[in-house]
């Protein structure tokens, strides 16, 4: 993936890698980088982690049982078969109500492609971080193309189902709480009829502290 190449660039320019996981560490040990090298947990769990404590009212009606799906990325909207057979296995699932904040992009293909979504999923307009939060953490499970929307997920303990033929978060996988279905369409289904049941949730990003360690890390080594 765009991304994945530039992280390898800039781990090669960097002084100090701070790592969200143990499987970011290895992956830099198999580059032949071991110095400054330090597995602080995600700062993506302590932002959510703080975020969720502040008082914040969902201004979207959701019903009390649903789904959330995102769909966005370049390789699913603007591959047209792609886009067709996961929105195919969308509307055929009719078991949950899904919810889907609708990209613009996403919108645009659609229209472009002439698919409709179906009546078992309501579309809504594209809804900010406390918002996107919320609608995580009320859903059963997660549907999503989002690398950083497969951590929140783990992160809440919502079971997910990624539009994708591979991830960054490899762990999720291995460990049942995710699981990769790329744009086929009885994948999809099957996975949407059967979410990942992982044994145990196990703290795979640290416990929410990574900023201090971090700050404690560079206060250290610059003095």
């Amino acid at each position: 993936m765009p991304e994945e190449q530039n992280r390898v660039l800039t781990d090669h320019l960097a002084s100090y890698l701070f790592c969200p996981s143990e499987t970011a560490v290895k992956n830099l040990r198999k580059e032949g980088i071991t110095e400054g090298v330090y597995m602080p947990g995600d700062i993506m769990l302590d932002a959510l982690i703080f975020y969720r404590t502040l008082e914040h009212d969902l201004s979207i009606a959701v019903p009390n049982d649903f789904y959330l799906i995102t769909l966005h990325r370049t390789e699913n909207t603007d591959d047209s078969a792609r886009l067709k057979s996961i929105i195919e296995a969308l509307n055929d699932f009719e078991e949950v109500k899904g919810i889907l904040p609708l990209h613009p992009r996403t919108a645009k293909m659609l229209e472009i492609n002439g698919l409709q979504i179906g009546s078992n999923i309501q579309v809504i307009e594209p809804v900010g971080y406390l918002d996107m939060l919320a609608l995580e953490n009320r859903s059963q499970f997660i549907v999503t193309d989002s690398g950083g929307v497969q951590k929140e997920a783990y992160f809440l303990r919502k079971p997910c189902v990624t539009l994708r033929d591979q991830t960054e978060w490899v762990e999720t996988v291995e460990l049942g709480a995710n699981i990769l279905v790329g744009a086929d369409r009885e994948r999809i289904i099957k996975a949407l009829t059967q979410p990942p049941n992982p044994i145990e949730w196990v703290e795979l990003y640290g416990d929410g502290s990574a900023g201090e360690t971090i700050l404690e890390l560079l206060l250290k080594n610059a003095g």
